[in-house]
């Protein structure tokens, strides 16, 4: 497993969820912005149908707060909601043009993505919003640098990253080291309280810190004490 290129200045996180990024790589982005680079968030919906006996429409705000007061955790300001449903989106021409649309506006060297595959782990289907966004940006990353998929969007300046990097897999082809952010990416999960506590009885705290466990452990074939894995595709 290599280390993950990390020559670039800009990286812009694509996730469906609030927490998505939390549950997958908060930890990697503590360490990025510790090295100085600029990292952004754009989430395709607001989870506002991720709390059970909670209205959508109490939710979706609450879950923006919690997701904003995360990202500061790690040292991100700029976190965008695009307001598609969530629970309900799918991977179509749409959701591509305005992920591409997204990438021309942030200029981003990196773009990491979450698990889009058909599992999350073995014998776990993974959600349809996680399928459907990965899929649809992994496309946008291309459709970026185009200037003929989507004409509607000539007035932002074409734009192709070098990578895209997908966190939350179980056995990446990339790692990067975390040993130092741990403590940052836990209070950055724990952010998410009214979610969190709508999952479980266990502390919320608890629940945090043994998602991390799971998602930012050691990995074989990689040299570090705690990792968060990736596997990368390159572009450009």
């Amino acid at each position: 497993m290599e280390q993950l290129p990390e020559d670039w200045q800009r990286g812009l996180v694509i996730v469906a969820h609030p927490d998505d990024i939390e549950y997958g790589c908060a930890a990697a982005v503590a360490r990025w912005t510790a090295q100085g680079k600029d990292v952004r968030y754009l989430l395709v919906t607001s989870g506002e149908a991720g709390i059970a006996g909670l209205p959508p429409a109490e939710s979706g705000p609450l879950r923006e707060d919690e997701e904003r007061a995360s990202a500061k955790v790690v040292g991100v300001s700029a976190v965008e909601f695009l307001g598609y449903p969530d629970g309900r989106v799918v991977e179509s021409l749409e959701l591509r043009r305005d992920l591409a649309a997204a990438i021309r506006r942030h200029q981003p060297e990196l773009v990491v993505l979450f698990n889009f595959g058909d599992i999350w782990a073995r014998g776990y289907a993974n959600s349809a919003d996680h399928r459907a966004v990965g899929r649809a940006a992994l496309d946008a990353v291309s459709d970026a640098g185009n200037e003929w998929i989507f004409p509607e969007l000539a007035d932002l300046p074409r734009h192709s990253p070098r990578w895209a990097a997908v966190a939350g897999v179980a056995d990446g082809s990339h790692a990067v080291d975390v040993s130092d952010h741990i403590e940052q990416a836990v209070e950055s999960l724990t952010c998410h309280h009214r979610y969190l506590a709508a999952l479980s009885d266990e502390p919320v705290a608890d629940q945090a810190r043994a998602v991390l466990e799971m998602t930012s452990g050691p990995k074989e074939g990689f040299a570090a004490a705690r990792a968060v894995a990736f596997e990368l595709y390159h572009f450009g």
